[in-house]
């Protein structure tokens, strides 16, 4: 029981760094100026590493000291994670679009007539080879992390639950491994809450001092402290680790297998159809879970105009233990009726039908992109009510990037874009109002920040319904995990726990992200540039960004169903 508590406190650690990265990754989407796709594949990268040694380590199973390695793979999560934290501290500061430009001494992104090239580009200032190579480096160093951090989580998952399943009994297993299921689903809840406390921090808050930041945490410029949280998460993890050490190795004696018995056993397992079966089920289920862990944040900020801070909130209190009450649920139903295997599959397919009932609707919920002039059209002309000529005279850049929204509902890339000659400022130097937008009809006034898309009304539905598809998906998880274990031979267990998650990685968890993020991307409609190359996207086509999004979760509840 004490091994019990402890894995489930390391798996708990382990997790809030892989699900840290994921509650920020539109944040260092938007610091590094990545597209979706690239974060995808840097979200999938620790699958590298884990997939590589996983199959084999889990083949030695009980002729290795288990929680020696457990304890060792421990410690390189937790490198990993402060080498995740490293780019920040080897990076200069952000710099954004400035309202108030101190530096190009009292030039601001208003209109200004008559003043060609008085703008210099602001993101190609800041393109200098230095720039440019720093950008690659920092994706390294991720990268990097990543693979170091599938290589630690290795012997984690494996070897504990065959631990536990050798010294527990038959009665007891189900009710452990349960338990511990769920912990693995708090992992991800809590790092989402993690996320959403250290976002409302900025970025350089060990740079800059407070005085000095002119955005809030509601303008789409706004950078989060990314870094602090993998710093929380390298110390627990390091914390954790330590009991293992001192766990004995104590294991009934078994006939040994040489290694010449690998290809017999790995084929053995594959050829059994029951495992095999359940294995691809349990792949469609985490191809939709990568997505949706992956970047549930980001369709939540954009669809229902919510903060990076809000979303994790959302995602870490309602969907993560909606999640977790259906692997308990599901655990518990089981022990409570004792089912027999037949019964634990008839219970799996249950739980996806009812999920794909209930997740259909939410391809209907949400609202088309708010409108942005010269971005989307809304209107048979095609362009919108948007007059080029209104701001001919401006002399914008390109790239400037401050969106205002103006007092006639339309949203502008930024205030010289709406033709806005004047500001007023609050007293501790952000900008309160634009006013004289040429642009824009009526009084003429902008605020600063985006428009809303107008679809907070639909958030509780969207959030209710996800949930209860969440919970109704997760009472597969445990029966189906009995149905491996019961369906397989003993002395195969450890091996085959491990060919199955190494096939959930391969098929699902590496694959999946990219997929998603190459996705998302096809539906933006304004990419940022930097350096004369696409780096993070500014707006997306709302409607194509649900459908597309949304779409491939349902084909894979329809795969695992």
């Amino acid at each position: 029981q004490f091994f019990v508590f402890c894995h489930g406190l390391l798996q708990l650690s382990q997790l809030l760094v892989s699900g840290y990265l994921k509650s920020s990754i539109s944040t260092i989407e938007r610091r590094y100026g990545l597209s979706s796709q690239t974060s995808g594949l840097l979200a999938s990268f620790n699958e590298v590493g884990n997939t590589l040694l996983i199959v084999f380590l889990s083949y030695l199973g009980s002729r290795v000291h288990r929680p020696r390695l457990i304890g060792c793979g421990a410690v390189l999560v937790s490198l990993a994670s402060f080498l995740m934290a490293l780019p920040h501290f080897i990076t200069g500061p952000y710099e954004y679009d400035q309202s108030v430009a101190s530096t190009l001494s009292n030039t601001t992104d208003l209109c200004q007539p008559g003043v060609p090239g008085a703008w210099a580009n602001l993101s190609d200032a800041s393109c200098t080879p230095h720039a440019s190579r720093e950008n690659h480096e920092v994706l390294l160093v991720m990268l990097m992390a990543q693979a170091l951090l599938g290589i630690g989580g290795v012997p984690i998952q494996p070897f504990g639950i065959s631990y536990i399943d050798d010294f527990a009994s038959e009665r007891n297993s189900p009710l452990y491994l349960g338990i511990l299921f769920s912990v693995t689903v708090i992992g991800p809840g809590v790092a989402f809450m993690l996320g959403s406390a250290m976002l409302r921090f900025y970025v350089d808050i060990d740079k800059v001092g407070a005085a000095e930041v002119q955005l809030t945490n509601k303008d789409p410029r706004w950078v989060g402290a990314w870094w602090l949280g993998f710093l929380v998460a390298a110390s627990l993890v390091a914390l954790s680790a330590l009991p293992y050490f001192f766990f004995p190795r104590e294991m009934p004696k078994e006939v040994p297998l040489v290694l010449s018995g690998f290809p017999v056993v790995l084929l053995r397992n594959l050829r059994h159809p029951v495992y095999l079966l359940v294995v691809l089920a349990q792949v469609n289920i985490c191809a939709m879970v990568a997505g949706l862990a992956t970047f549930m944040a980001k369709f939540l900020e954009r669809q229902f105009s919510l903060t990076a801070s809000l979303a994790n909130m959302i995602i870490g209190a309602v969907n993560i233990p909606g999640a977790m009450v259906g692997i308990v649920v599901g655990g518990a139903i089981l022990k409570r009726f004792q089912m027999s295997l037949r019964q634990c599959s008839a219970l799996c397919v249950l739980g996806m039908l009812l999920c794909l009932l209930v997740a259909f609707p939410l391809l209907f919920l949400g609202c088309p992109t708010q409108k942005v002039a010269g971005v989307t059209s809304w209107d048979s002309s095609g362009l919108g009510p948007h007059n080029v000529e209104c701001n001919a005279q401006c002399h914008c850049p390109e790239q400037g990037f401050n969106p205002v929204c103006g007092s006639d509902g339309v949203e502008y890339t930024s205030p010289c874009s709406a033709g806005c000659r004047n500001m007023s400022i609050h007293t501790h130097s952000s900008v309160l109002n634009y006013s004289e937008c040429s642009c824009i009809v009526g009084s003429g006034q902008a605020t600063p920040g985006t428009c809303s898309t107008g679809c907070s009304h639909l958030l509780v539905p969207f959030v209710v319904l996800s949930c209860l598809a969440g919970i109704l998906a997760s009472t597969s998880h445990t029966p189906s995990f009995m149905l491996i274990l019961r369906s397989i031979q003993p002395e195969d267990k450890s091996f085959a726990v491990g060919i199955q998650f190494m096939m959930l990685r391969v098929l699902a968890w590496m694959p999946g992200p990219v997929l998603y993020g190459s996705a998302i991307d096809t539906t933006c409609i304004l990419w940022e540039r930097r350096c004369d190359r696409r780096a993070a996207c500014r707006y997306y086509d709302n409607t194509l960004f649900r459908h597309r999004y949304l779409g491939l979760q349902f084909f894979f509840e329809v795969g695992a169903f």
